[in-house]
């Protein structure tokens, strides 16, 4: 049956367009078992490469969910673990069948293992740790042996937290020497002559400073006391978690096995995933921490009602909550975080009172009107810049972002048509679109984007199983950016950023520049509620599934999918050395290749090469890139340690080596362009009523000012300019 592609072009949304999902009933009153009925039945039916579900797939759903739970080996013993042996082989069926058995199983023996480790570690943290005895610790925790008895649970437990205190331990010492060291320079400078001539010495002003230094012994404990409070916030976490939360995992850990992007949301999940792509939501506009017992707020949202409102600020703690139709407060001090923000979030226009302890202490209400919160960082932003006395313009891309619910009233595509437009106002000469650590999202969109820069054509294939191949075409004869193009990526531009950089370089519209390769995900999914598929549902929110649908290809033919994008120009950065990408995933989809179509190339009249090489002859004599190289080096023999000494002296010595190692980049910070950034005209206009806004761009051009791979792509695209003659095109084969 042929899938709809219209609406599959959306590659995250929240329902399948195929109707073979609705010929099956699913009714099971248990949601947990209505659950893995609903699950493994879209999976099997609709993912693009279903796996046979088997005593080879029950193995791995057995490893990989063990590990998710005790990630540290510091739970669970061995005896636990042969106990579960005997499911090892019998997930599948369980699966099959809906049954429970192994999931009650290991999730009582958690919470079990979790209580019996609360005691554990507080017996150890009450005694002081011998920082002088000549012992280690490894760290690639997943090759530990589970223990056999309580005192190796003990021991472990013991070694661990060590490890963590002696990290708290040598941050308390140094920062009592370096209060004592800036107390003796400000006594020195606070000195007047007195009387005879003589120099006295004064009382320096700060009241708050130490006036004796805390011994050994005292800096000892209050390091293992951080290292508890520490442990206290986790636990009270996972205390706060539901059995809903820890089915969750257990799914997680079975739909994983198809491929690294089939997840399963839970209801509170699928919220903040729609957040996520949207941009927005519905509510007051402060992010909220809940630190102890109490919801307090960490950030409020530029342009939010809580904004608007000007009353509430970071630091502010929430202590009761109050609708606006009558209804009695709500106290949630000790509340679970997401039940509290369910209370102070809801629908436009209507007000919720929130009883607040002020920053100072003071306790108010608040009537704040909800409102539509618009998440600025997430969207597309421009900037102006003078390069050898031309104008450029440059727009940064965080994410693919759509209105999941219309897709027309705000997305990726029309915001950076609208940027280009009001950068062309500007007289822009040449256009960077930084793609770097965008993370794809819409189909669609990227679709529309790449439209933006060719007059027609095909941008990407998709592929389904056993299925025809679907080119996925521009059909808008406009061009909206008919200049010079520059693209940026680094190992972080994935998805539906890999779609529009391969588009772009196969049809030799633009240089992508960045690191080797681009992340490597070359697969689309969709969301699905869940409940959709079930009649008469009694059992609550089910949430949604998000799974891969199909395979993009390039319209060369080639595939993204572990390969990622090569950059045109490669420029080392600091994780040229670390493993990252869809390669380094578990259970990546293969690699392969399908025909390529029929595509016009952009009649340019560019020497690509010729600026390729000149930049590479930059690249190649800039310090501040070799030192980059350098570092990356650096940076990669110190995450791949794994022994660490738990012997004072010798940890402080490690560090110390660390510290002068890394002194020589200490200098990578100081590295500044001859660059000046300009918001334009419009944003002049918005920051000058929001000077939250306003700081936020400063930082941005101050950075963009001290970023090499921007300077060097600003190059790129000046080299560009200098023989660009890009308004004409014609008809060209596929080369």
């Amino acid at each position: 049956m042929k899938r709809n592609y219209k609406i599959l072009l959306l590659a995250l949304m929240l329902a399948f367009a195929s109707c073979s999902f609705t010929t099956k009933t699913f009714e099971d009153p248990d949601k947990d078992k209505l659950l893995m009925q609903l699950i493994t039945y879209v999976l099997e039916e609709g993912h693009f490469s279903p796996k046979e579900i088997n005593d080879e797939f029950s193995e791995n759903v057995f490893k990989a969910y063990l590990d998710q739970l005790d990630p540290f080996k510091r739970y669970f013993y061995a005896s636990d673990i042969k106990e579960f042996q005997a499911y090892k082989n019998k997930i599948d069926d369980q699966l099959k069948n809906q049954e429970l058995t192994f999931f009650n199983l290991t999730h009582n023996r958690l919470l079990q293992r979790l209580e019996e480790s609360q005691e554990m570690y507080r017996e150890v943290l009450a005694k002081p740790f011998d920082y002088t005895i000549d012992e280690q610790i490894n760290t690639e925790y997943k090759n530990l042996a589970y223990v056999n008895s309580k005192k190796e649970m003990r021991e472990r437990w013991r070694t661990q937290l060590k490890f963590s205190a002696i990290a708290n331990y040598d941050d308390l010492i140094s920062q009592q020497e370096n209060t004592f060291s800036d107390k003796k320079k400000v006594e020195k400078m606070t000195s007047v002559e007195g009387e005879g001539g003589d120099f006295i010495s004064v009382e320096s002003e700060d009241s708050d400073a130490p006036k004796e230094k805390k011994s050994l012994t005292e800096l000892e404990a209050e390091a293992r006391e951080t290292t508890l409070n520490s442990l206290n916030e986790l636990y009270d976490y996972i205390d706060e978690r539901k059995r809903d939360d820890w089915f969750g995992v257990y799914l997680n850990a079975i739909v994983a096995e198809f491929d690294p992007h089939t997840f399963y949301y839970a209801p509170e999940d699928k919220e903040r995933f729609d957040v996520a792509m949207s941009g927005k939501f519905e509510g007051i506009g402060a992010r909220l921490q809940k630190k102890m017992d109490v919801v307090t707020i960490i950030e409020i949202i530029s342009g939010g009602p809580a904004w608007k409102k000007n009353e509430l600020e970071a630091g502010d703690q929430i202590l009761k909550v109050q609708q606006d139709d009558g209804e009695p407060a709500v106290n949630i001090v000790g509340m679970r975080l997401e039940d509290a923000v369910k209370l102070i979030k809801g629908p436009k226009g209507t007000d919720v009172i929130l009883t607040v302890k002020k920053v100072d202490g003071t306790i108010e209400d608040l009537t704040i009107t909800r409102d539509v919160v618009e998440l600025e960082e997430v969207y597309a932003k421009s900037t102006t810049v003078i390069k050898d006395d031309k104008k450029f313009g440059m727009i940064n891309l965080p994410g693919f972002y759509v209105n999941m619910e219309d897709y027309k009233k705000r997305n990726a595509a029309t915001d950076v048509k609208l940027e280009i437009e009001r950068l062309k106002e500007e007289g822009i000469e040449g256009l960077v679109l930084d793609l770097r650590n965008n993370g794809g999202g819409s189909l669609q969109t990227v679709i529309d984007m790449a439209g933006l820069f060719i007059k027609e054509g095909p941008i990407v294939q998709v592929k389904t199983t056993g299925g025809q191949k679907e080119v996925l075409r521009d059909k808008d004869k406009s061009v909206t950016w008919d200049g010079p193009l520059v693209i940026m990526v680094n190992e972080n531009s994935a998805s539906a950023s890999e779609i529009l950089a391969a588009a772009m370089q196969d049809y030799k519209r633009a240089l992508v520049i960045g690191s080797k390769q681009t992340f490597g995900k070359g697969t689309v999914q969709t969301v699905l509620d869940l409940n959709r598929m079930v009649r008469n549902n009694t059992s609550g929110d089910m949430g949604a599934l998000k799974y891969t649908i199909q395979k993009y290809y390039r319209i060369n033919g080639g595939s993204t999918q572990l390969e990622g994008v090569k950059s045109d120009v490669v420029v080392p950065d600091r994780y040229s050395y670390i493993a990252l990408g869809e390669k380094n995933q578990d259970n990546p989809m293969a690699y392969d290749k399908i025909d390529a179509t029929d595509y016009k190339l952009w009649d340019h009249n560019i020497d690509y090469q010729k600026a390729i090489d000149n930049s590479y002859a930059r690249i190649k004599n800039n310090q501040q890139l070799k030192l980059i190289d350098d570092n990356a080096r650096w940076v990669k023999k110190i995450r791949d340690k794994e022994e660490y000494s738990l012997k004072y002296d010798t940890y402080k010595a490690a560090l110390k080596l660390n510290e002068e190692e890394a002194k020589q980049f200490e200098k990578l910070t100081d590295y500044k362009t001859n660059l000046t950034f300009s918001s334009l005209p419009y944003e002049n206009k918005l920051m000058a009523a929001d000077s939250i806004l306003k700081e936020k761009r400063d930082r941005w051009h101050k950075a963009l000012s001290h970023d090499v791979y921007v300077e060097e792509a600003l190059n790129l695209l000046s080299d560009l300019r200098g023989s660009a003659d890009m308004k004409k095109v014609v008809n060209n084969v596929n080369e």
